[in-house]
C-alpha cells in the first residue's frame, strides 16, 4: 500500500515553503513556480476569480471555506477523497486496531465516571464511518459491560457524499433511513448493532447531554487566518488574482491591520502565525457541554503546541499539491495549534496533552491487541497487513510522532480538579486517564 498520509510532511516541507515563504517577496507572497499549463481553470477557480473581482482579495480562511465546503462546488461536498483511490488516507483506514483502542478509551472513561445509564457518541467529521464502526464493534463485543446503558450515535457531517457512504458502512439495510434535508437532523437510522444514529451539519444541533465527543483529523481542515510580521506590524495574508497571469492566484499582504489580528497573542514571538477561529468556537462549545453535562472529548490530529509557522498545504492523489493551483480538486489542511485549543477551553474543563500518537496507542495496549489478532490469524497476507498497519501507526518516522492526542474532561474527573482550574497544569493528573498513561480498568 503506497500512499501518503496527510501528516507525512515536516512543519516546513518543500511545497509548503514554496507556497508561503516566511520572508518578504516584494509586496506579496508567491504561490510557487507552477507553469500556467499546470493550472487548469476549474469551476472553483472561476468562482473565486469572480468573487475577488467583485469584492477584492479574500482571506486564506475564506479561501479554505469556499474551496472545501462551498455547497455547489466544495471539495468535501460531493466527493469521496479517502483511501487509496482518494487524495489521502487516515488511521482508521490503515488498521482496525486504531478504532478499537479508541472504543476502549470511551468505555474506560464511561466506567471511570460512574457508568451512566445513557451516553451519546458524537463524532465530528466521521470520514467514511470506518472509525465509529470499529468503535461500535468494541461496544458490541463488550456488550455485557454496557448492557444497561442506552447508547446513541450522532455524526456531524457537511458532505452529502460522505454521509451516504457512512450510512452504507454503519446502518442496517433492512431499516430504511429517514431523510429530511431541511431539518437540523437531516438523516436518521439504526446501526447494524441496533443503536439509533443521526446526522447533523452543525455541532450545535446535536442534543445536549452526557456525551463522548471524537474529532479525528477534523480540526486540521477548518479555515485558518494567516499573518506575517512586518516592520509595520502584523499583516494578514490574503489571496488575489495575479496581475501577470489572468487565471492564476497569488498571496498578498493586507496594506493595514485587519479585525482577525485580534486573535494573535500579545506575546507572540513567531514571525508567521496561523489562527483558526472556527476551532476556538467548537472548543468553547465542547467545553461548555462537558462542564454542564459531563463526558469527554478526544481530539486526534497532527499539529503543534504553538511552535510552528506556515503549515498550510494541499494534498491531491497522495501527493503534496500547491494550495493555489486548481482549487476544488485537492484537500487543504493546516496543522492544529493545540496551545490555542487549550486556551479556548478557558478553564471550563481540564485538558490533557497533546501527546504523541505512538505514546497514546502504546498506553492503550496496542501491542497486546496486535498479538491477539496475530494469534487468531493463520493467513500470511492478513498477518502482514496487521504488521504494516501497526508500523504505520506507531513508527515515529510515519504517523507515530506526527499525530497527537488531546482530551477535554470535567475538572471533577481528575483528582484535585475542583481546586485546579489551570488547564496548563493538568499534567500531574494524567495518570488517572487511559491513553495519557497506561490503561487500567477501574
Amino acid at each position: 500500500m503506497t500512499v501518503l498520509v496527510r501528516s507525512g510532511v515536516g512543519p516546513l516541507c518543500a511545497v509548503a515553503r514554496a507556497a508561503i515563504p516566511s520572508i518578504w517577496r516584494g509586496k506579496y507572497f508567491s504561490s510557487g513556480n507552477e507553469p500556467a499549463e499546470n493550472n487548469p481553470v476549474t469551476p472553483m477557480l472561476r468562482h473565486l476569480m469572480y468573487k475577488i473581482k467583485s469584492t477584492g482579495p479574500i482571506t486564506v480562511a475564506e479561501y479554505m471555506k469556499e474551496v472545501l465546503t462551498n455547497p455547489a462546488k466544495g471539495y468535501y461536498v460531493y466527493r469521496d477523497m479517502l483511501g487509496e483511490q482518494g487524495d489521502f488516507i487516515t488511521s482508521p483506514e490503515i488498521s482496525q486496531i486504531f478504532g478499537e483502542l479508541l472504543g476502549i478509551w470511551f468505555i474506560s472513561e464511561w466506567m471511570a465516571t460512574g457508568k451512566s445509564t445513557a451516553f451519546q457518541l458524537v463524532e465530528l467529521g466521521p470520514g467514511r464511518g470506518t472509525l465509529v464502526g470499529d468503535i461500535l464493534r468494541v461496544f458490541t463485543q463488550l456488550g455485557s459491560v454496557l448492557k444497561n446503558c442506552d447508547i446513541s450515535v450522532h455524526l456531524v457531517e457537511v458532505s452529502q457524499k460522505l454521509s451516504e457512504i457512512q450510512a452504507l458502512t454503519l446502518t442496517e439495510e433492512k431499516v430504511p433511513l429517514e431523510r429530511n434535508a431541511g431539518s437540523p437532523v437531516y438523516m436518521k437510522g439504526v446501526t447494524k448493532s441496533g443503536i439509533p444514529i443521526s446526522w447533523y451539519r452543525h455541532l450545535h444541533d446535536v442534543p445536549k447531554g452526557y456525551s463522548f465527543y471524537l474529532a479525528h483529523e477534523f480540526f486540521d481542515v477548518l479555515p485558518v487566518h494567516k499573518f506575517q510580521k512586518t516592520p509595520q506590524g502584523w499583516r494578514e495574508v490574503f489571496i488575489d488574482i495575479d496581475p501577470q497571469v489572468s487565471d492564476k492566484l497569488r498571496f498578498v499582504l493586507a496594506p493595514s491591520a485587519t479585525p482577525a489580528e485580534a486573535f494573535i497573542q500579545h506575546d507572540e514571538t513567531r514571525d508567521h502565525v496561523e489562527v483558526c477561529p472556527d476551532a476556538g468556537v467548537i472548543i468553547e462549545e465542547l467545553s461548555q457541554r462537558i462542564a454542564l453535562t459531563g463526558g469527554a472529548a478526544l481530539v486526534a490530529d497532527y499539529g503543534h503546541d504553538g511552535t510552528k509557522t506556515d503549515t498550510f498545504r494541499g494534498f491531491c492523489g497522495h501527493k503534496l499539491h500547491d494550495v493555489l493551483i486548481a482549487p476544488g480538486t485537492a484537500d487543504l489542511t493546516a496543522d492544529v495549534d493545540f496551545s490555542y485549543l487549550r486556551r479556548m477551553a478557558q478553564g471550563k474543563v481540564a485538558s490533557l496533552g497533546p501527546i504523541k500518537q505512538h505514546t497514546f496507542l502504546k498506553n492503550m495496549g496496542i501491542d497486546v491487541r496486535l498479538k491477539v489478532l496475530l494469534d487468531k490469524s493463520n493467513e500470511p497476507s492478513v498477518r502482514q497487513q496487521l504488521l504494516q498497519g501497526y508500523d504505520m501507526l506507531i513508527n515515529p518516522k510515519k504517523m507515530g510522532e506526527r499525530f497527537n492526542f488531546f482530551a477535554l474532561l470535567p475538572h471533577e474527573r481528575l483528582e484535585g480538579g475542583r481546586h485546579q482550574r489551570n488547564a496548563r497544569q493538568s499534567k500531574p493528573f494524567a495518570s488517572l486517564v487511559a491513553g495519557f498513561s497506561e490503561l487500567a480498568w477501574q
